[in-house]
């Protein structure tokens, strides 16, 4: 199932829904603790973490986990920084929380919770400052995807990759546009950047980066323009969940087929518009 979490409707929001791919239908599960909006989402065990984001008022350094099992939400241990407009993935069995804006200045540092530990560390900082990032994670390396940067006043075509390994980040090439607030997503090897920004204009564009060529490449464009919508990959498509079009909060979601290259609309759509949205897939508790 894919689980949406909390989001902007059009203020930060505790609800959580559901999508059922078999019986292709959307239902409630237990609301979020707090009101969250621009956090990260992963899947570590099995369990939900919402990482950072903004409450309506603060941005936070707070994390809620969701067992599906019993259908609640718990506190996890917080960050060392607050972030919003995070970056968020799984990498080594471990969650990485890439970038984001803290309230007053966008950030290049990085961290990463070790389940075992239960502890949040720093790891090394990108060579840029990257709010509105989007991350993926690809063959044990992760990438941080566009962003805004708040210095140069410009949405950033910029893509720097972490190595876990030696504990470095490096550049790789640029995507064809500059692009904030893209959703990234994985799929068959390939890095997705999906929609974003540049200033007002709000993309439908998609491009894809394979680690072999070094290149970004144009799929088709969605249906819709979006930006700050969550994707998340499953069964061979590319899922992109609600977001905005620049004027309002969509409840829509579109998903791709590579081997088509083409866009298609699930029939069933949320019960609210939301952008700024988590989203994960997990196996529906029995």
């Amino acid at each position: 199932i894919l689980v949406v979490v909390g989001g902007q409707a059009p203020k930060a929001i505790r609800s959580v829904e559901c999508y059922d791919f078999k019986e292709e239908r959307w239902y409630p599960v237990s609301e979020l603790p707090t009101r969250r909006c621009r956090a990260g989402v992963s899947v570590l065990n099995g369990c939900v973490y919402a990482v950072g984001g903004f409450n309506g008022s603060l941005r936070v350094r707070t994390v809620d986990v969701y067992d599906p099992l019993r259908d609640q939400w718990a506190q996890a241990p917080s960050m060392e920084a607050r972030r919003s407009t995070l970056g968020v993935s799984v990498l080594n069995n471990m969650i990485f929380a890439v970038g984001g804006f803290d309230g007053s200045i966008g950030l290049n540092s990085a961290e990463c919770y070790d389940l075992r530990t239960g502890e949040w560390r720093m790891v090394a900082p990108m060579s840029t400052r990257r709010s509105s990032v989007g991350v993926g994670v690809l063959n044990g390396l992760l990438y941080a995807v566009g962003g805004y940067d708040g210095a140069s006043r410009q949405c950033l075509s910029s893509v720097e990759c972490y190595n876990p390994e030696t504990d470095t980040w490096s550049l790789v090439a640029e995507m064809s546009a500059r692009r904030s607030g893209a959703g990234v997503g994985v799929l068959d090897g390939l890095l997705y950047a999906v929609g974003g920004h540049d200033g007002p204009l709000v993309r439908k564009s998609v491009e894809c980066f394979s680690p072999e060529t070094n290149c970004w490449v144009p799929v088709a464009d969605m249906m819709m323009c979006r930006r700050n919508a969550g994707v998340i990959a499953m069964d061979g498509l590319l899922y992109v969940v609600g977001g905005d079009d620049g004027s309002s909060n969509l409840a829509s979601v579109e998903f791709y087929n590579p081997k088509l290259d083409s866009w298609s609309m699930l029939p069933a759509f949320m019960t609210i518009g939301r952008s700024y949205a988590g989203v994960a897939i997990i196996d529906k508790p029995m």
